[in-house]
């Protein structure tokens, strides 16, 4: 090109380079906007699911605790009513035998052809 005073002005590689350059960059830094934005408008949505996915993870970590509690609590009542089986079955063994002890010592509660011996 031919400008005005006779000089021609001829574009350099560098100048050409520089341009693109700067248009790479240029586009370069919209996209980034771009996705910024993007990534802005679901953060606040990524954020209200994280914060409903922690609630709930919260919610089922206090169910399990809570259940858990139940089971041991649950546990040690059948450790209880086991104890206490045992210990009732040892004093009926023992009532048994002292009942029977005392039946045959009485004289009421034996057999009629043991009285009829004695006679």
């Amino acid at each position: 090109m031919i400008n005005d005073e006779g000089l021609s002005n001829v574009s350099l590689s560098s100048d050409t380079e520089t341009e693109l350059e700067r248009s790479t960059i240029d586009n370069a830094k919209e996209s980034a906007d771009q996705l910024k934005k993007h990534d802005m408008s679901n953060f606040g949505f990524d954020q209200e699911t994280n914060a409903d996915e922690e609630e709930e993870k919260q919610r089922l970590i206090s169910q399990v605790l809570e259940l858990q509690n139940t089971l041991d609590d649950l546990s040690q009542r059948v450790d209880a009513v086991k104890e206490e089986n045992l210990k009732l079955k040892s004093e009926n063994q023992v009532l048994g035998q002292y009942i029977e002890n005392l039946m045959k010592a009485s004289a009421v509660f034996q057999s009629t052809s043991q009285s009829a011996k004695k006679k």
